[in-house]
């Protein structure tokens, strides 16, 4: 590593700044082993010590090196500190529940779950500059702050506002810091190597130490204030259409600079600015086999351990939904065990072909699921339940972390890395193991992972309240699962580092002094690299140079030397994109400032290899499904088979069918599912009542509407737009009702379930309606049957009557009809709508219709057992939107 540090184009600002150093030692005579030198952040502590030991065999070098640290290094050495009571910990765990708790004692409790995030962000972006003040300055500067910062915000409209900032304000200002050590230090000389941005708290130390401090700057190679004195270093410019485009262009810089860099490089360096885009393309680096060293990390909410984890929150809301209760029991190995395989796949099959949108709390409704399917309902239920009452924050805890022993997920939790963060994160495992957050060198940090593989789960003990402050808080169940959710997102995992990494991952002001081979800069758009950044907190520009926050102006030089020196590397790739969700999206200033003409700076070849595919065209399948036999046939299926034989196959012989999503918006099929069943809920409480008047009917028919979206599980807020045209609907099917009584039907069955043997297969199928002629002579249309099959539609009569001049293209009511072993018989449409009314379309010569159908049935069962092919014949609509059109692969075919 030290001979990389002497040929890497950094090397030159490491051997100014020891020199410099070395220089002021001389001079002030101070051993240096008294001398404490802060690194901007902690990994630049290796390379500083590698960069000292470089200039240490030159003539009157003394041997004796000095203490290098970070801020928090250093800290941490001194030691002494611990946390206690409110003290902000900038730990989201801890920190949410007492911004929970402040909110209540100022009288804001009723307002605590939405204002509480604000108050952390607040108390967090103060941090830094309440820590700079000596601890027994603090009290008197945040009283004398709260005064002035809030005065303006006297409008009944800022109430809230002004509120959060007073309490920010008491919170950091009454709160001890791990850094409050610093301020007793005396070390013979404090030496700062300024980063990209002077931090509050070596400011506050160079006043205190005066002479004794010494600000020592990374000199870069050449002078890159301005942007025409530049290195002369290779600079690629790479503009992406859209975020995959760029997220593959990026990838495909690294591996092309992977594959020019030497085995003793130093590693390639992927700066980190979107965040999202990051992890593609690390997705696809790690896909080809790269090594990769992560300093930035992700949120821990977007790892699988924390869905586990919340899936069982979410699932045990008293109005989980079936989504949410199936989701959690998939994420949970003691249901989701081999042995409860089939009766978990039963269970969401069936719950799904019914479309119970909300998990049901009595399982035994639901007669058709079988003994095993309930048993796992009810052990989820009384699992959940235990869930479900409000309780204090300790008692939420010990219980979830049993809730999470029992569905099984504890154990998977405990051997997964990101698994351990989040039960750490909430507080729910206590590591028995210290863990240096800023470890820097590199056999320190390849021992990370090791350390935590490492850990004893047996070890594991319950949180307690001296662990946990705010134990005792009393929370609902949909607090604790939101604050659950705030931890996650706040807290950042970073997954152990590799012993070699060939590709560090890392912020832009974090390139400053790191020996890298070339380095690929991606994002470089306006929203994730802005020349102005937005000022984090919720303060506004006077409030933040009263507090002492860096301006706007700061932040925006900050970002600009962080620009101006990733311009100094060697190699350079600049990758942006130049669309968003359909948008365009503009390149950053900085990068606008290199296309301008006077650089002469052109676009980049496209760096991922090209290779010839040749057009390969696959023809129409044709399987032979003889080994998959046909024993029960439904006039769906048998519709199937017609339209396209290959559909039948796919979904029907193989049953890939797609499974049903239940969390959607509401929809015109929902309305006919809903109009069925109160249709059939209407007729059976008049066949009981035998009532003929009509506001009678009118009155029943309304009850019969409110027991359907009971039983359906219909939100009233969802299904408004259908409840409002239902006084039509209902009016008209009300004045055909009567037409149709007065022609002698009578309402015999509804949502009959039929099977009756035809040959090899036995058809089946639910029959809305089935009439009988209840009058002597029998006459009138729609013939003379004494049995009258209806079928309810809500389609356009356009589409009813086309069903009726198919003929025997149309399988629909001849099935139905082959469902009753009766030559008396006739079959209708009833079309149920809102403009027209209700209508009946009779279906001619249903007898001779059923007579073919059945005919067809046989020879087609007979050809799939003999082996004859399934061709994807379909056409038209039956392809737009058929489920096996990825199967068929139709738009490949020759």
């Amino acid at each position: 590593m030290a001979e990389i540090v002497k040929t890497h184009h950094a090397s030159a600002a490491w051997a100014g700044a020891m020199a410099q150093i070395r220089a002021a030692i001389s001079l002030r005579q101070v051993h240096p082993s008294q001398v404490v030198i802060l690194v901007p952040y902690a990994q630049l502590i290796q390379q500083a010590r590698l960069a000292w030991n470089v200039g240490g065999d030159k003539p009157g070098a003394t041997s004796f090196v000095p203490r290098f640290e970070s801020t928090m290094n250093w800290a941490r050495g001194l030691g002494g500190f611990r946390p206690s009571g409110d003290d902000l910990r900038l730990d989201a765990a801890f920190d949410a529940v007492t911004a929970r708790s402040l909110l209540q004692r100022a009288g804001l409790g009723n307002h605590s779950a939405t204002l509480a995030p604000k108050l952390m962000e607040a108390a967090w972006s103060l941090a830094g500059v309440a820590a700079a003040v000596a601890p027994e300055l603090r009290s008197s500067w945040g009283a004398h702050l709260a005064q002035t910062l809030t005065a303006e915000l006297v409008a009944p409209v800022l109430a809230y506002e002004a509120a959060i900032g007073r309490i920010a304000l008491a919170w950091v200002s009454t709160s001890a810091y791990a850094t409050d050590s610093l301020f007793g230090a005396e070390p013979a000389l404090l030496v700062v190597i300024d980063g990209f941005q002077a931090e509050p708290l070596q400011n506050a130390l160079a006043q205190r130490l005066g002479e004794r401090f010494l600000r020592v700057a990374l000199r870069q190679p050449r002078d890159t204030s301005r942007l025409d004195t530049a290195p002369a270093s290779v600079v690629n410019l790479h503009a992406a259409s859209d975020f995959e485009d760029e997220a593959e262009r990026a990838a495909a810089c690294v591996l092309l600079q992977l594959a020019h860099r030497a085995a003793d490089a130093p590693a390639v360096a992927l700066v980190a600015l979107d965040r999202q885009l990051t992890r593609r393309v690390r997705a696809m680096l790690a896909g080809q086999g790269v090594s990769l060293r992560d300093e930035t990390g992700w949120k821990l909410s977007t790892t699988r351990a924390a869905a586990s984890l919340m899936s069982l929150l979410r699932a045990s809301r008293f109005d989980a939904s079936t989504d949410e209760v199936l989701d959690w029991l998939k994420h949970a190995p003691a249901f989701a065990a081999p042995s409860n395989a089939p009766a978990l796949q039963q269970l969401e099959r069936e719950l799904r072909k019914g479309g119970v949108r909300d998990w049901p709390a009595n399982p035994k409704r639901y007669t058709e699921l079988v003994e095993s399917s309930q048993q796992l309902m009810l052990q989820a239920n009384s699992q959940r339940s235990r869930m479900q009452p409000s309780r204090t924050l300790g008692q939420w805890l010990l219980d979830l972390q049993r809730g999470l022993r029992e569905s099984g997920q504890w154990a998977a939790l405990r051997g997964d890395t990101a698994g351990r963060a989040v039960l750490e994160a909430l507080g729910l495992s206590m590591p028995n193991h210290q863990v240096d957050d800023d470890a820097t060198d590199d056999d320190d940090d390849a021992t990370l992972g090791a350390t935590i593989d490492t850990v004893d789960p047996a070890a594991d003990r319950e949180p307690s309240a001296e662990d946990f402050p705010g134990y005792s808080m009393r929370l609902s169940a949909s607090d604790f699962t939101a604050w659950a959710a705030q931890v996650l997102e706040a807290a950042n995992y970073s997954p152990p580092h590799p012993k070699a990494a060939q590709v560090v991952i890392l912020p832009l002001s974090q390139l400053l002094g790191r020996p890298v081979h070339a380095v690929v800069l991606a994002g470089c758009d306006e929203t994730h690299l802005p020349v102005s950044p937005e000022p984090p907190g919720p303060w506004s520009e006077m409030q933040r140079e009263r507090l002492g926050l860096p301006a706007r102006t700061e932040l925006a030089a900050a970002v600009r030397k962080s620009w101006q020196y990733a311009l100094t590397v060697p190699l350079l790739d600049v990758v942006w994109r130049t669309s968003e969700a359909g948008e365009r999206c503009m390149p950053s200033g900085f990068v606008q400032e290199l296309l301008q003409p006077s650089h002469q700076r052109a676009l980049a070849e496209d760096p991922r290899p090209t290779r010839e595919v040749p057009p390969k065209p696959s023809a129409m399948p044709r399987p032979i499904s003889q080994a998959l036999p046909v024993h029960r046939l439904s006039a769906s299926a048998y519709d199937d088979l017609r339209r396209c034989p290959y559909r039948f196959f796919a979904l029907r012989q193989l049953k890939l069918g797609e499974a049903d999503e239940l969390d959607t918006d509401l929809d015109k099929r929902d309305f006919g599912n809903w109009l069925h069943r109160l249709l059939f809920l209407f007729h059976q409480a008049l066949k009981q009542q035998e009532v003929d008047e009509y506001i009678d009917k009118y009155a029943i028919i309304n009850i019969a509407s409110e027991q359907a979206t009971k039983d359906l599980g219909l939100s009233a807020a969802e299904f408004l737009p259908f409840a409002a045209a239902w006084p039509r609907v209902r009016a008209g099917y009300l004045d055909w009702l009567a037409g149709h009584g007065g022609e002698g039907y009578r309402f015999a069955q509804g949502e009959a379930w039929k099977e009756i043997p035809l040959g090899p297969v036995t058809l089946v199928g639910k029959l809305d309606r089935v009439d009988h002629l209840n009058r002597p002579d029998r006459s009138g249309p729609p013939g003379d049957a004494n049995l009258l099959v209806l079928d309810y539609k809500t389609e356009s009569r356009s589409v009813t009557t086309e069903r009726i001049k198919a003929g025997n293209e149309d399988t629909q009511l001849a099935f139905y009809a082959a469902l009753i072993d009766t030559d008396d018989i006739a079959a209708a449409y009833v079309n149920v709508g809102e403009k027209d009314g209700t209508k009946t379309y009779a279906q001619p010569d249903i007898v001779d219709l059923r007579s073919q159908l059945a005919e067809g049935i046989l020879q087609d069962m007979q050809g799939i057992a003999a082996g004859a092919q399934m061709p994807a014949m379909g056409e038209g609509k039956v392809c737009d939107f058929c489920a096996a059109r990825g199967l068929c692969r139709k738009d490949m075919w020759t």
